[in-house]
């Protein structure tokens, strides 16, 4: 007798004693019903198709899978799209939905049945997942998306991904059922800042190369411009636009986005951007008549820019032509995605909602790994979706344990499990060291303080453990607490070790190298803590050590954590093996080190009163405070550079709308000596709309003059007067008597 297995239950299937077979296919399918049989994988088989010719794509996939073409093989596999002869008496099998397929698989032969020719791809890449390790299962599935459109958009500020990272992200793609990648990257040129000029021929073949191996994943390649930043809103502009997107039809395009996000001014014009996309729609897209339907990238593209009557989305809902889609992040800039945001936003815009997902995407915390699952998101939103694509990290590999969940999720939905979802993609990455890359992620989840305020949980596994810890430094001893906090350093340290002479896949090493540097360091740091803490998990401390002996080795502890706490630092700031836009290499950052430091000060509090000492805990310090009546800074987190000697304040590449009168503030719990203050707004001749004063120590206010040292510099630079001046605070108020729009690209001071 049968079994019936539906997708929620498929994780069972692993307790048989087999680890791969439809337990292991990503996306979770759809339905499946099982024997719960397996027999070994075919190593030849004879592939019957109806049509004289396969197009590229399957081509593709059948040749990357393992058994070898035998006409005379005894395994037959079938394949076909609905119409076709030899799958005729499967025809009503196979769900009635764009993308879907059947599959059925035994010990004699498989069918894969699609409903169009990306179903029967999608079909071939189950059968292939099935086949991981070598066995298959006597089962059949029934299979197709709940969201149309799923994928990514390399839509991040910093260093694009590589051209060969792009290459292997479209493989995972397809592998994985995912149907679009979206070609933006803000530091490319000819995307944003030229976007009239095309490429140059170097650039232009990279970008026909990409799109070839989209289509042989059955991927929409989309390539986006972003003309909004100094748009002219005249014919001669509108000619410029469709002319470039010609040239990239050229090369083969056949999905192109228009992008407005993170602008002010005559771009942000919610009319005129709809009256151009409708233009590019009427004379470009329906001209050719074979081009996917146009993606618009909104300039209020989240709700807390926007307001319920808002002129600028009823522009766009009135005013844009049926077909074209509208990119939304959520209620926040970065936000999960719930029903009743969906339902708002589906309202004013007259049509579903294309997502915009802002995770793992860290150009906004470049000093954090977002290595932890993807949760959050509502799971009865299909219907309200018209797509759904994720903004990932500079890090294209390491990007690819959350993408691996945002192709699950967005396949089948209600079924969605998070958690295993992210067991599979650590093991789908780096099978031969999966456990150590897991123990490493799940310090790696936590963006820290931010200016989105969008938080993670982190190592949740230590939450139960640490609140045992926290009573220990209360004053209850707990020697197996203790013990097991040191068990957990070791166990961290033992996985940064593996994964830092790992091979298996150098494209991953690479990328998290200087955290797994800085894991080890914490590693070491937690166990030396753990041994200082000896005296505290004991009800009391052993007399078989004098006093000297308990002096010289608290003394040799503090003095070794120091230095660790120096490595830690160095390893943040070591311009040798950061990689580029990086600003640091912060993990554990919720839960294990400040318990570390907690733990260390209580042991350093409790030397301090046994011998009258005076040594300083071991924590991290941030003697600055900043504050802000600008909504969008009043969250943004301050970072010490240059052994303290310099701070900055992390930057943001939103639109900075600073109202009349409105400040930036920063103030120190000591008085400070200045060395240097200068900012880049993103705005020429933007220093005289703002003031800067400085407080001294008498709680008295001192202006600091501001200018540009050429006409054309972004920097705003500070007077003489600055240098050498001693201050508690200091704070920048908008005094243009008007609201004030800018980016922050930096903002700097330094201090003796």
């Amino acid at each position: 007798m049968k079994k019936m297995f539906f997708a929620s239950s498929l994780f069972a299937l692993m307790t048989l004693g087999v680890s791969g077979q439809v337990s292991n296919v990503n996306p979770t399918p759809q339905s499946v019903s099982s024997a719960g049989t397996f027999f070994d994988a075919p190593l030849r088989w004879r592939v019957g198709f109806a049509r004289r010719l396969l197009s590229p794509s399957i081509e593709s996939v059948l040749a990357e899978m393992s058994p070898k073409t035998d006409p005379k093989a005894d395994f037959h596999l079938t394949i076909g799209v609905s119409g076709d002869k030899n799958i005729s008496k499967y025809r009503k099998l196979i769900p009635n939905r764009k993308e879907a397929y059947y599959l059925a698989v035994g010990p004699k032969g498989a069918v894969v049945a699609g409903r169009d020719e990306r179903g029967l791809y999608y079909g071939l890449q189950t059968l292939r997942g099935m086949m991981t390790d070598g066995k298959l299962e006597t089962c059949t599935l029934q299979d197709w998306p709940d969201v149309p459109f799923r994928g990514a958009i390399e839509g991040f500020y910093g260093q694009p991904w590589s051209h060969e990272h792009r290459l292997r992200q479209l493989d995972f793609y397809g592998r994985n059922k995912m149907n679009v990648y979206i070609y933006g990257p803000k530091d490319d040129p000819y995307h944003r800042d030229r976007w009239r000029q095309p490429y140059p021929e170097k650039e232009a073949r990279q970008i026909q190369e990409l799109n070839e191996r989209a289509k042989l994943r059955s991927v929409n390649f989309y390539w986006a411009i972003h003309p909004g930043v100094d748009i002219k809103w005249n014919e001669e502009d509108r000619v410029n636009l469709v002319n470039k997107l010609e040239k990239m039809y050229a090369l083969g395009i056949r999905s192109f986005a228009v992008f407005f996000d993170d602008i002010w001014g005559e771009g942000a014009k919610g009319e005129n951007q709809a009256a151009l996309l409708n233009h590019i729609d009427e004379v470009f897209v329906k001209k050719h008549g074979d081009i996917a339907p146009l993606l618009l990238c909104p300039t209020e593209y989240n709700r807390s820019w926007s307001k319920d009557d808002s002129p600028y989305l009823a522009a766009l809902g009135n005013g844009l032509n049926p077909g074209i889609e509208v990119m939304w992040t959520g209620n926040t800039v970065v936000h999960t995605i719930n029903k009743e945001g969906m339902e708002w936003i589906n309202r004013r815009i007259k049509r579903k909602g294309y997502i915009w997902f802002n995770f793992p995407v860290n150009d906004f915390v470049r000093d954090h790994l977002l290595l932890g699952p993807t949760y959050g998101n509502d799971l009865d939103i299909a219907g309200d979706l018209s797509g759904f694509v994720s903004n990932p990290m500079q890090y294209a590999e390491s990007s690819k344990i959350a993408l691996y969940s945002i192709a699950d999720y967005t396949w089948n939905m209600k079924r969605y499990d998070w958690e295993r979802s992210w067991h599979r993609a650590i093991a789908d990455l780096l099978p031969s060291d999966s456990v150590a890359l897991k123990t490493f992620a799940a310090y790696n989840e936590d963006l820290g303080p931010n200016g989105h305020r969008f938080r993670r949980d982190e190592s949740r596994h230590l939450k139960p453990l640490l609140e045992r810890i926290d009573k220990l430094i209360a004053g209850q001893p707990d020697a197996k607490a203790l013990a097991a906090l040191g068990e957990e350093c070791d166990r961290l340290e033992e996985a940064c070790d593996l994964l830092l002479v790992n091979n298996e896949n150098p494209w991953l090493i690479n990328e998290i190298r200087p955290w797994l540097v800085q894991g080890k360091l914490i590693a070491q740091y937690g166990r030396l803590v753990c041994n200082a803490a000896q005296p505290l998990a004991v009800q009391a401390p052993s007399a078989d050590e004098d006093r000297d002996a308990q002096r010289l080795r608290f003394e040799r502890a503090h003095r070794q954590a120091r230095a660790l706490r120096r490595q830690m630092y160095e390893n943040e700031v070591d311009q040798r093996q950061l990689h580029v836009y990086q600003t640091g290499t912060k993990l554990a950052t919720l839960r294990l080190m400040p318990a570390l430091d907690r733990l260390f000060a209580k042991v350093t509090e409790q030397h301090n009163a046994a011998f009258a000492t005076n040594f300083e805990p071991i924590s991290a310090y941030m003697p600055f405070t900043l504050t802000a009546t600008v909504e969008q800074l009043a969250n943004q987190p301050l970072t010490m550079h240059d052994y303290g000697k310099q701070i900055k304040i992390t930057p943001s590449h939103e639109v900075i709308k600073w109202a009349p009168g409105t400040q930036l503030s920063v103030k120190s719990d000591r008085p400070f000596v200045f060395t240097g203050l200068d900012f880049n707004f993103g705005v020429q001749g933007i220093a005289n709309k703002f003031k800067l004063e400085c407080q001294l120590e008498d709680g008295t206010w001192k202006e600091i003059s501001l200018l540009h040292k050429k006409k054309d510099d972004l920097v705003v630079h500070t007077g003489n007067e600055l240098g050498g001046l001693k201050a508690t605070a200091f704070r920048l108020t908008n005094i243009a008597g008007e609201e004030v729009q800018c980016y922050l690209r930096h903002f700097k001071f330094s201090k003796q």
